[in-house]
């Protein structure tokens, strides 16, 4: 026994670090980490979506409590009692009736017990009627609701995924120019101290670094902030390292979509949520034209009884009884209650058809306006495209004929201001395509988280 108890304590000792490690890797992704793997860890570990989850769990729970009704009932109530003083009650004299004399009898005995034991099987009631057919619509309204998280979880993560390439992508165009500009500040130092330029140049290079050094370190700032962001959408541990994949070569294709769709509000979630909300809403008028209709129960009582003048004596003798039955319910006048509950079920069944229109109309106008927005941010994207593309060739230009002795220095710090505006200016024409493409995706009802 204690070889095996070795033996045990010594696969605990080996596999215990594995078995930690393995716990904390759960909770964290792997770096770099990709908009998939991060959306994935989001639809897991999100708050809201776990919150969602359990709400699904409590409306199951919740329905298999209502339907448990439709089995019997079984109940028991146990009940001791002693007497201080029995009971009196005035008879007449049966000795000799005529006579008119009334006399003083005692009822009872001192102690009784009392168990009973019943049952009730409901036949016909509406509640549970209700329950029994309202449970499928019920679940698919909460598993909607789940659905309807997770597409705002997949779309927000994505949007702040690529926020954070954008502010990374932003500062490692700073940084490429940081480099420019020490090549530059050199070039400018060689070229004054062998007295070709005056030092205007030297000290307006020296200004171009310190600016773009500030720019580099502001972007460095806001990235955290981004990670951080990204983070509590994620559910991310605040202090777990996440680094995200920045590949910027397949952005382009996935900021492309087609722009000929057609758009079926049946499929939006929530288009899906109102209909079973329709549903459960055609369901509470027929429960309330059930209110016409009686309750139906079948009972089976049974009471096991023991009584005795001395306590010490109770349980000798018992005197049980039993009884069983049916039991129907039906209200005959409620000063029209019934009536007027069905009238306002069916009004507000009234009420739903109309915002199924308000909600085509407005699923309608927000295709409208994220198609636009894409079109223009597509458009956008195309023109800063090739600009970037000139402020390079310009750039590149100037700064072989600065080299050369033809431009100033002037010239090439705002031929590189320019190149990098149009830089930046295309990163976020892109990102804002990408941002829009989820936009028109989810008005679409085309992002399915699962």
């Amino acid at each position: 026994m204690k070889a095996w108890k070795v033996l045990f304590g010594g696969l605990l000792l080996m596999c215990g670090p594995d078995m930690v490690q393995s716990q904390t890797l759960s909770d964290t992704l792997s770096q770099p980490a990709s908009l998939s793997e991060c959306v994935a860890y989001a639809l897991n570990h999100q708050p809201y979506v776990r919150q969602a989850q359990l709400d699904e769990r409590i409306a199951e729970r919740t329905i298999q409590s209502r339907l448990a009704d439709w089995f019997p009932q079984v109940n028991l109530n146990y009940n001791f009692q002693h007497f201080l003083k029995l009971p009196v009650i005035i008879l007449p004299d049966f000795a000799n009736p005529t006579s008119g004399v009334r006399r003083e009898v005692q009822t009872g005995v001192a102690n009784t017990s009392t168990a009973a034991f019943s049952a009730t099987q409901s036949i016909f009631n509406r509640d549970l009627l209700q329950a029994g057919q309202t449970a499928q619509a019920v679940r698919a309204q909460a598993n909607l609701n789940t659905k309807r998280t997770k597409i705002d979880v997949t779309v927000d993560v994505s949007k702040a995924y690529y926020e954070v390439l954008l502010t990374q992508q932003q500062a490692d165009i700073i940084e490429s120019d940081i480099v420019r500009l020490e090549r530059s500040l050199r070039d400018a130092y060689n070229q004054f101290q062998g007295g070709i330029v005056d030092k205007t140049d030297y000290k307006r290079a020296t200004i171009a670094l310190n600016n773009s050094k500030a720019q580099l370190k502001r972007a460095q700032e806001q990235l955290d902030a981004r990670y951080a962001s990204l983070k509590n959408l994620m559910g991310y541990p605040v202090q777990g390292t996440l680094v995200v994949l920045n590949d910027s070569t397949n952005l382009e294709a996935e900021a492309m979509l087609d722009t000929n769709l057609i758009l079926h509000p049946e499929s939006r979630v929530e288009y899906q949520l109102l209909q079973t909300q329709r549903s459960l809403q055609e369901a509470d008028v027929l429960y309330n034209r059930r209110s016409y209709l009686p309750t139906v129960s079948a009972f089976l009582n049974y009471n096991l009884i023991h009584q005795n003048q001395e306590f010490s004596e109770l349980f000798n003798r018992s005197f049980p009884n039993s009884l069983y039955g049916l039991t129907l319910t039906y209200p005959i006048f409620q000063g029209g209650k019934r009536l007027h509950n069905i009238k306002a079920a069916q009004l507000r069944l009234d009420r739903l058809d109309w915002e199924f229109v308000a909600l085509r109309n407005a699923i309608g106008a927000e295709y409208a306006q994220a198609l636009a927005d894409y079109k223009s941010n597509l458009n956008d994207y195309l023109m800063l495209r090739e600009n970037r593309e000139l402020a390079q060739e310009v750039y590149d230009v100037i700064n072989l004929q600065y080299k050369s002795g033809v431009k100033t220095y002037l010239e090439v710090i705002i031929a590189q201001a320019d190149l990098q505006a149009a830089e930046f200016n295309y990163i976020n024409a892109l990102y804002r395509l990408l941002s829009s493409r989820y936009d028109v995706e989810r008005a679409l009802g085309f992002i399915n988280p699962y």
